[in-house]
């Protein structure tokens, strides 16, 4: 499968969605439709997976592990195959083409090119154990080919030992921000994010533009030994970071106005995030950090379910915070999500939208609006719930749905 930002010949929304970064055009953002089981997570799972692994290899914690990439299961045609990875990006006006391919106990291949120009340069390409790198332009890979385990990049200890090129592609990795469908695992970094009073106005903010009737935050931060921990602490209001032999326990407490008997403003209450506010109010929060964050930083934000647990009119804010001209550092977003609502031409251009669906063995094919004829009148979502872009469920007939059926076993 191959997922594209860069933007068609299409010129919807020119302005506001599209941005040229190095004589490239670029989508400022991406949205993933598709049936239950389609493969949208998926998706974002395999460069999630990209992304830890290329971050983390080189650490000594890694050397007994397997390598977590795992093989299509529903193909002999996959078994004893090494699973393949590659994304192309642009870092610091250079163009980067990293990959590698890998299964459960080494690196099979792994390549890096780069390129500011229309020509690309190989910088090292690895087969097996063995490594030829350009002496020339990748001066910085001499003598760490030696260094390198089976099951761990290249690129990664080359970084570890500070080289240069290899840094900014770690960077880029390191970069990338994940937003799971049904946790708040993002909640620990807006609460930390929030120690920068400035940052925390932006929060504040983002919470009164939602409508959460929130006046205040109140962010908390508490630092613990291993032995004083009281056990696994509720995904929530509260999330703890090991860091060594401490941990650190992020706490958010809200505000609220309380009236008197005359509707007059009579004080503030403090809610616990985790016991009073619904489970909307908590993902939104959660999510603040790291979209501000991205925006700020002209990151890549991937939110897998953008609309669980959310309000329509709010998945749409935040994409619009991304789509347009106001997103000055190109920060991107690409999310899945079943909201209909927000497939239309007036949100979205053509390749900005995808689909995912299982062919008859289960393997997900991704392929975008943009290879499909569309009316300029069209309404995408209507169409994609008629079935005409495929992408959708096949629901069989409830009413052959028996009650009075014997149990099994």
């Amino acid at each position: 499968m191959t997922l594209s930002l860069e933007a068609s010949s299409d010129n919807e929304h020119e302005e506001t969605n599209t941005a040229t970064v190095c004589e490239k055009r670029l989508l400022r953002s991406a949205v993933i439709y598709g049936a239950n089981a389609s493969g949208k997570s998926n998706l974002i799972s395999a460069m999630k997976f990209m992304h830890n692994f290329t971050v983390f290899s080189s650490r000594e914690t890694q050397v007994e592990e397997e390598i977590g990439a795992e093989p299509f299961r529903l193909s002999t045609d996959c078994d004893n195959k090494p699973s393949r990875f590659e994304v192309i990006f642009i870092k610091e006006a250079t163009k980067f083409r990293y990959g590698f391919e890998v299964d459960r106990k080494s690196v099979r291949s792994e390549w890096l090119f780069s390129s500011t120009s229309a020509r690309e340069s190989e910088l090292f390409v690895r087969q097996g154990e063995k490594i030829t790198f350009n002496a020339e332009k990748f001066k910085e890979g001499k003598g760490l080919d030696e260094k390198t385990r089976p099951n761990a990049l290249f690129l990664s200890v080359v970084a570890q030992f500070n080289g240069e090129i290899s840094g900014q592609v770690l960077r880029w990795f390191r970069d990338l921000r994940f937003i799971s469908a049904v946790r708040n695992p993002a909640l620990w970094f807006t609460i930390d994010r929030m120690s920068d009073p400035t940052f925390a106005a932006q929060v504040l903010e983002m919470s009164k533009i939602a409508d959460l009737a929130i006046e205040g935050l109140i962010p908390k931060v508490t630092s613990s030994t291993e032995d004083e921990l009281p056990g696994l602490l509720p995904i929530g209001s509260r999330s703890q970071r090991l860091i060594g032999r401490r941990a650190l326990d992020f706490q958010l407490k809200t505000q609220h106005k309380k009236f008197d008997s005359n509707n007059q403003l009579a004080a503030l209450v403090e809610f616990d995030l985790e016991k009073n506010e619904s489970d909307g109010t908590k993902k939104y929060l959660s999510m603040t950090g790291p979209i501000l964050d991205a925006l700020e930083n002209g990151r890549v934000l991937m939110i897998d379910e953008l609309d669980a647990r959310l309000h329509p009119l709010l998945s749409r804010a935040i994409v619009q915070m991304f789509n347009t001209t106001k997103n000055k550092t190109n920060a991107q977003l690409i999310f899945a999500t079943h909201d209909t609502n927000l497939l239309s031409r007036n949100f979205f251009r053509r390749d900005q939208v995808w689909f995912t669906e299982k062919d008859k063995i289960g393997a997900t094919n991704l392929y975008s609006l943009s290879e499909f004829k569309v009316r300029k009148d069209a309404s995408f979502g209507k169409d994609y719930i008629l079935g005409k872009f495929g992408a959708v469920p096949y629901i069989g007939d409830i009413n052959s749905l028996s009650c009075d059926a014997e149990p099994v076993g």
